[in-house]
Formats: structure tokens, C-alpha cells, sequence
């Protein structure tokens, strides 16, 4: 599974949502993306690449775009 896969599943299955809909996805852009979503999102990006995200990460964590970002800069992932 590349990580670009490992990515999107983590939101698929935490979010309930189809991948078409990831492109362009915001936080609170969804019913199940709201605090309690974005935690349960963290840990599943956090299991998919073993990981532990730091804090300033999780609350930068703002978008389905930004994340990719985040994971790109600060933990050497690569998609």
C-alpha cells in the first residue's frame, strides 16, 4: 500500500467518506470531521505510518491538503 493509500484510508475510515470527496476537504467540511473526528483522524494517521504527531501538528492539521503537508515537512512521508 503506498503511503498516498495508507492516507486516504485513514480519512475514508475515520470520516466515512468516499475518496472523491478528499480533494479540497477542510476541517468541520463534513458532519463527522468536527473535535472528536479530528482525534479519531490523528490516531489513524498516527497508526497508519507509526508515528506520534506532535501537538503545534494536530491543531495545524486543518485540512485534507495541509495534512499532507504536515506529513510531508515534519516526518519525512512521502506521497
Amino acid at each position: 500500500m503506498t503511503n498516498l493509500e495508507k492516507y486516504n484510508k485513514a480519512f475514508t475510515d475515520s470520516l466515512e467518506l468516499t475518496e472523491d470527496k478528499l480533494p479540497g476537504l477542510q476541517y468541520q467540511g463534513t458532519e463527522l470531521w468536527d473535535s472528536v473526528g479530528h482525534m479519531t483522524l490523528m490516531a489513524a494517521i498516527e497508526d497508519a505510518f507509526d508515528i506520534m504527531l506532535e501537538t503545534d501538528d494536530i491543531v495545524d492539521f486543518s485540512s485534507y491538503e495541509k495534512g499532507k503537508e504536515i506529513l510531508s515537512k515534519n516526518y519525512g512521508i512521502e506521497f
